[in-house]
């Protein structure tokens, strides 16, 4: 017993933990392993059931057990476990496979995930690629070196761009080739540096070397110099070389450049900067720069340097590209600039009065379907306040503008909403005021619409070999299904007209694309709704515009997948509409200060709040003007602005607005009106400083005038010395000298000296001369002359000037004759030629026969009889050419007949003067003319001219006296300008028309005069018949002195009023008179019109005939009458009558007033009176038309003008006896009087021709035609006034059809005529009562005989007892002997012959006694 428990609890202790193994094994999991392109389904469990589980079962069920085991069992147990270690083996092979399933298909996945992460990052790569575009540029550029001899130097810059730019090396302008000579050049390029080394430098190496970096967006270049020092000296030069002997002496500077410069919007802009000489190789990279910021050549800006100019264009300049450009060149001591501003003008608005476009539009916060738009409001408003704008999208793959949004944005800002991934856009703006909309800003440039979070999701993984894996962090979270909620829901953006939220995506998001739903409730309630309505909203940035002004909003946010809608995320803090941004301060304290002749400084003072301005616009107007003008169409960001393209001379005022978001301040207070003159300076300093004198103990020194004065008068000049050789120099005089020339005493014999020279003016003195050269003290005894001194041109022209100079102060061994002058061409050529052969006295000479636009310069010696002394100084270089707006002295008489000279001033400054002389030399004497300056005009006038008076007035400004004229005033000008002059100071009143008489419309009578404008002191006396008249209730006298005007009105002329009128005038000085002689004729015919037209306006009072009766004939050829009546109301009647008969078949058209009668065809009763009469309570008007005698003949000629251009073309009609010519008309009447012509001569009416007419035909008969009737037929129409013709050529195939038609029908005729027929025939009924009997007769005829026959019912009757049939030549009977009821029917006669036959029929009806017989048969019967 305790064996058989021990085994049992044995047998339960292995059967439980085969059964526990069993569970374990069947809980092993089989999955189905995908891509992981694919969604990884779950799979049930799948139970692996061991090998030895039979046994198990076995043993678990056996009901009994056995102590002792037989060979069977021993046997059956072997066999299990068999089974069992096979099962268990299948196990781990099972494990196994499934093992290596995963690891495979986890390598599978790392490889997808791989594929899919590269491509992904391929893409992106392509974005930022795309985004990146970069022209080339180097942020680190080569530098000068100098390296002494066999030393190894690197030359090295940074190179940036996208894509990455080729690069290349030159020297001195050739393409440096690397592996020419590999020992000595070494090139190294990574990351964009490039270095290159030189070993071992020999003087060879020394140049200048450049680097080129290309790319399809553009190049770039960037210049470094290689100095090789050695023991003779450097070899190349840089800007820090100072080896002496390598500077060069052609280098290039600034020419003739651009001026401040004005384009109109979209136009092309093209600037140019010249260069003199040429540009040396290391000057040819010359750089633009825009507002301090380096321009580089794109598809709208292409460079130019050749040679010695060098350019920019701009293909479309807009607002964003005006400001001050620069142009940049290299020299040798550093580099030198040149700079001018650049105003782009508004382009011609797109509707009248309409705003200009506005500007710098810029796209901010780019997701996938929402942008935010900032731009700058323009400067010109148009005709109105600019009221909002508009903003305009361009899908770049559709290529077409729509609008964004629906109201007016009136911020300048603006975010756009439901744009599509992934596409390229542009986005414009136009202002709008109530003109409507302005034209367009300029396009941003394209954007791309994208998620901009997509890098930070992103992860690069470097794996070896130098490849990347990039992994998306969406790829990551795979196993998100429902997105969670977004977070930290808010407002990014608030306005006054809408809300902008902003929050963050849910971290994980999942792998799928996330949408979004935006939810809003007022604050504090929980009645949440859906904000986007149906709108997809992909980013997470959502515009709302539908808010309520003052309330407050909570909104809240779900995200969304494919999968489903999160939870809502937290709501946001309670949001409301902004308040509405106020427009910006205006500045203050505008003021202006000179600059140029053509531009004023002007400087405001900023507002106290200036956080949200973005600068200012500006604005001129002439003094009085109220034109205002826009200076700038892009705000200045400073306080202070240099303004161009003013008119010299010309007063300004000025006004500021500031310039932010919110729009436009309003104006600043006008700034002090400011006269457009140059500012003043100190003079620049004198030149070529020369000895005119000296004694031994003194010298006397003149010099030339500075080249520029400052724009003030030189008021004077300060002298310094020294001894030669001595570094000190002391002061001549303390006190300025006015002229340009000194005395220096106390000077030692023997010595050098050496001068310099300062200029000053108003402004300050100005900088030294150029130390004189070395001046020996020693007396002078040469025996001919001195130089001249103070050598000066004035008026130049284009091909002529005047020299003056003053006479030498040394003149030598005898007095001075004379001057010889010599002119040299070009600025420093030593050649010069005498341009007078003889000696000339004067001090003065006017060269002629110059070349317009050439250089000269000149100078002058002096001639003694000794022979020709030193010349003088030569004058600086002077170009022949008349400057622009260059004025010559005009001569005149004033209004109070005084003569005259005149002359005005380009340009001028406060204590500018005008310098008038005679002949150059000689003051004006000022008894004999005085000279007044009003503004920038110099009058010199004349007290009492004279023969003394006569000769060569010049004038020159004091402070530029190359302004100057001269004008020689002759005899002849002296009588004209004295005759002018007495007709000035004994002056007539010029007539501008003479006396007219007017009659009015009301038989008013106006006589008038004009002369010219006279004073309001004019005076008037009017003389009547001798009589001096006034204004009187039946005659009014005006007088309108601005007008020139007189004029005498009668409201009813009488006869009383014949006469002669005299208007005497005077004005001032100024008198005259006017005679009108109004009498006889003239007064009777203006008598009886103003009679008739008073007479005609009473009549208009009320219902007048505005057009009496008249006639027409129209092309119908009626005659129609009308008359057309005026001021009528709706009781106005009007009626018709014909002698004295009324008419009531008129048309009558009340709104435009006309009536008509109309008279289909014209008789003689209608030659009658007519009348029409309109009334009504306020008046009757009657016209009347009489159709008789004269007026009717113009009536018939009318019409038969009319009828005879209706006739139309003349025909021919065959007839049996000839020919009929007619012509057919609308209407015939017999005063048209018709002829007709055969072969251009007048038919007679005889016996073969016979003409006739009808009311609409005209015809002639010709009888029995023959061939001498072949010809051209006319016909002529004469209505009293003009003849009308018809033609028609009868001959030829026309002639012969028209015979054989005639031929035809005459044949027709004579057959008809002998044809037989019927003459008289029966009665159509006959009636006969029964038993009696009927005879009918008919009556025949035709050649020959006819035969006849008698029919009943169509059959024949031949003679029998009841019918007797009785046959004459010209008669036929058929008696019916007692007629009965079976009689009755139809009966015939029928005749024939050879030409024809004919029939007859009659109806018999037979009645019965006591029967009416019909009512319309013929009763008979005997």
């Amino acid at each position: 017993m305790e064996t058989r428990t021990v085994m049992q609890s044995e047998r339960e202790e292995q059967s439980s933990q085969m059964s526990h193994s069993m569970q374990l094994s069947s809980q092993i999991q089989k999955r189905t392993f995908t891509s992981s392109d694919e969604e990884a389904p779950y799979s049930d469990f799948y139970p692996i059931i061991s090998a030895d589980l039979i046994s198990v079962k076995e043993i678990l069920n056996m009901d009994n057990f056995s102590t002792h085991r037989t060979w069977e069992d021993l046997t059956a147990e072997y066999r299990r476990q068999k089974w069992t270690l096979f099962g268990n083996e299948a196990e781990k092979v099972e494990l196994g496979v499934i093992r290596n399933q995963r690891v495979l298909r986890t390598r599978v996945d790392k490889m997808a995930l791989r594929k899919q992460a590269e491509k992904k990052a391929s893409e992106y790569i392509e974005y930022l690629d795309l985004l990146s575009q970069k022209a080339p540029d180097f942020p680190i550029p080569l530098r000068a070196h100098t390296v002494w001899e066999g030393m190894t130097v690197k030359l090295c810059c940074t190179v940036q761009g996208c894509p990455p730019p080729k690069v290349m090396w030159y020297k001195d302008g050739r393409p440096l080739i690397m592996s020419a000579q590999p020992w000595n050049y070494s090139l190294q390029q990574k990351f964009g540096l490039n270095i290159l080394e030189i070993r071992r430098c020999s003087p060879d190496d020394a140049g200048e070397y450049k680097v080129v970096a290309k790319s399809p967006l553009g190049e770039a270049m960037t210049f470094g110099r290689l100095v090789v020092n050695s023991c003779q000296g450097a070899v190349a030069g840089s800007e820090r070389s100072r080896t002496a002997g390598l500077r060069p002496d052609n280098e290039a500077h600034f020419g003739p450049s651009f001026p401040p410069t004005w384009v109109k919007e979209s136009c092309c802009l093209t600037l140019q900067c010249s260069f003199s000489p040429a540009l040396l190789p290391f000057q040819q990279d010359v750089t633009w720069f825009r507002d301090g910021v380096p321009l580089l050549p794109s598809s709208n800006v292409k460079i130019n340097t050749c040679d010695d100019i060098s350019t920019i264009t701009l293909n479309a300049a807009y607002k964003e590209h005006e400001g001050v450009y620069t142009a940049r060149l290299t020299t040798w001591d550093g580099e030198e600039e040149h700079s001018a501003f650049v105003y782009v003008t508004d382009a011609s608005a797109a509707v009248l009065g309409g705003p200009a476009s506005p500007l710098a539009v810029q796209v901010a916060d780019i997701n996938k379907d929402y942008v935010f738009l900032i731009w700058q409001p323009p400067s010109a408003d148009g005709s109105s306040p600019v009221e909002g704008y508009i903003i305009e999208r361009c899908d770049l793959g559709l290529g077409e503008w729509e609008r964004c949004n629906v109201n007016i944005q009136k911020m300048c800002y603006y975010p756009v909403s439901g744009l599509k991934e992934g596409t390229r856009y542009q986005f414009r703006v136009r202002a709008v005021n109530k003109a409507g909309a302005g034209r367009p800003s300029k396009a941003t440039e394209p954007i791309v619409t994208a998620d901009p979070l997509e890098p930070s999701r992103t992860m690069v993984v470097r794996v070896h070999g130098g490849r990347t894996i990039t992994v998306q962090k969406d790829d990551l979270e795979g196993q998100v299904k429902v997105p969670f909620p977004p977070t930290d829901v808010h407002a990014c953006e608030v306005s006054d007209t809408y809300v902008v939220l902003s929050w963050t995506e849910p971290d994980p998001r999942g792998r799928e694309p996330l949408t979004f739903y935006v939810e809003r409730t007022p604050a504090g309630q929980s009645s949440w709704e859906l904000a986007s309505l149906d709108m997809a909203v992909n980013s997470p940035r959502f515009p709302v515009f539908d808010l309520v002004k003052g309330k407050q909003y909570c909104f809240r946010v779900r995200s969304v997948n494919k999968y489903g809608v999160s939870d809502p995320s937290e709501p946001s803090p309670p949001i409301s509409l902004g308040k509405p941004q106020e427009l910006p301060a205006p500045p203050h304290s505008v003021m202006a200060y000179r600059d140029t002749n053509t531009s004023v400084l002007l400087q405001w003072q900023e507002p106290a709040d200036k956080d949200d301005i973005l600068g200012y616009y500006l604005y001129a107007s002439e003094v009085g003007s109220q034109d205002w003008k826009t200076v700038n169409n892009k705000p200045v960001t400073k306080n202070r602005f240099t303004v161009h393209g003013l008119k010299t001379g010309k007063e300004y005022v000025f006004r500021v607005k500031s310039v932010s978001r919110a729009g436009n301040s309003v104006y600043s207070e006008e700034s002090e009106p400011i006269l457009v003159r140059r500012a003043i300076h100190v003079p620049s300093a004198p030149s070529a400083i020369a000895l005119l004198l000296c004694t031994g103990s003194e010298m006397v020194l003149g010099w030339r005038a500075p080249s520029d004065n400052g724009g003030s008068r030189i008021r004077g000049y300060y002298l310094d010395q020294r001894e030669g050789g001595a570094e000190l120099w002391r002061e001549v005089n303390v006190q300025a000298v006015e002229e340009r020339k000194i005395k220096v005493s106390n000077l030692t014999s023997g010595l050098f000296y050496q001068f310099r020279v300062f200029a000053a003016n108003a402004a300050g003195v100005g900088k030294p001369s150029k130390p004189s050269e070395d001046f020996l003290c020693e007396k002078w005894t040469m025996p001919e002359p001195g130089c001249p001194y103070d050598l000066e041109c004035r008026e130049v022209r284009d091909d002529s000037l005047v020299l003056l100079w003053a006479a030498p102060l040394y003149e030598g061994r005898g007095p001075v004759t004379g001057y010889f002058l010599e002119v040299s061409q070009g600025d420093q050529s030593e050649e010069w030629t005498t341009l007078n052969d003889k000696p000339i006295t004067d001090t003065r000479y006017k060269v002629s026969g110059l070349e317009t636009g050439q250089t000269f310069r000149f100078r002058v010696a002096a001639v003694n009889e000794a022979g020709v002394g030193c010349p003088s100084l030569p004058t600086e270089p002077i170009t022949v050419q008349t400057q622009p707006g260059t004025k010559e002295i005009e001569i005149g008489v004033d209004d109070d007949g005084f003569i005259f000279l005149g002359y005005e001033a380009t340009e001028m400054n406060d204590d500018s003067e005008f310098l008038w002389g005679k002949n150059y030399t000689d003051p004006i004497d000022p008894e004999r003319a005085q000279e007044k300056t009003k503004d920038n005009k110099s009058v010199l006038t004349f007290t009492d001219p004279s023969e003394e008076d006569l000769g060569l007035y010049t004038v020159e400004m004091s402070d530029n006296p190359q302004l100057s004229s001269s004008y020689d005033f002759t005899a002849e000008d002296l009588d004209r300008l004295k005759e002018l002059s007495w007709q000035i100071r004994n002056p007539l009143i010029e007539l501008k028309s003479g006396w007219h008489v007017e009659v009015s419309e009301t038989g008013g009578v106006r006589l008038w005069l004009q002369t010219e404008s006279l004073s309001d002191d004019a005076e008037l006396r009017l003389i009547f018949n001798d009589h001096e008249i006034s204004s009187s209730p039946h005659r009014k006298i005006n007088f309108d002195r601005a007008k020139g005007l007189v004029e005498i009105l009668f409201d009813q002329l009488t006869p009383e009023d014949e006469g002669s009128y005299t208007a005497q005038l005077k004005d001032g000085r100024a008198k005259n008179q006017f005679t009108l002689v109004f009498v006889d004729k003239m007064f009777r015919e203006t008598l009886a019109l103003a009679d008739a037209k008073r007479r005609d306006h009473i009549r208009k009072s009320g219902p007048y005939f505005q057009d009496f009766l008249s006639f027409s004939v129209n092309k119908d050829c009626e005659v129609i009458l009308t008359c057309k009546v005026t001021n009528t109301n709706k009781d106005t009647s009007l009626k018709w009558f014909k002698e004295g008969a009324a008419v009531t078949q008129f048309v009558y058209d009340q709104p435009s007033g006309v009536s008509s009668l109309t008279i289909p065809q014209m008789t003689k009763e209608d030659a009658c009176s007519y009348k029409a009469v309109v009334s009504d309570k306020r008046g009757e008007d009657v016209s009347i038309l009489q159709l008789k005698g004269d007026e009717y003949e113009k009536l018939l000629q009318q019409l038969s003008k009319q009828c005879a251009l209706s006739a139309g073309p003349l025909r021919i009609q065959s007839t049996a006896e000839g020919f009929r010519l007619y012509c057919s008309l609308k209407y015939y009447i017999s005063f048209l009087k018709t002829s007709w012509f055969f072969k251009e001569k007048q038919i007679d009416k005889e016996a073969r021709t016979k003409p006739g007419s009808s009311k609409q035909q005209v015809w002639i008969d010709i009888s029995d035609p023959t061939e001498n009737d072949k010809g051209k037929y006319t016909l002529e129409m004469f209505d009293g006034g003009e003849k009308h013709k018809r033609f028609l050529d009868l001959s030829g195939q026309a002639f012969d059809d028209a015979l054989r038609e005639h031929q035809r029908l005459k044949q027709l005729a004579i057959a008809e005529k002998k044809r037989a027929r019927v003459i008289k025939g029966l009665p159509d009924v006959v009636a006969i009562m029964e038993g009696k009997s009927l005879c009918l007769t008919c009556f025949i005829d035709g050649d020959p005989a006819p035969e006849s026959c008698w029919l009943r019912n169509d059959k024949e009757i031949f003679n029998q007892d009841q019918f007797t049939i009785t046959k004459e030549p010209k008669c036929s009977a058929i008696t019916i002997n007692n007629v009965n009821m079976q009689d009755s029917g139809k009966y015939s006669i029928f005749v024939h012959n050879q030409y024809g036959s004919d029939t007859a029929d009659v109806t018999v009806s037979v009645y019965k006694r006591g029967e009416k017989p019909p009512a319309n048969a013929v009763h008979m019967g005997f």
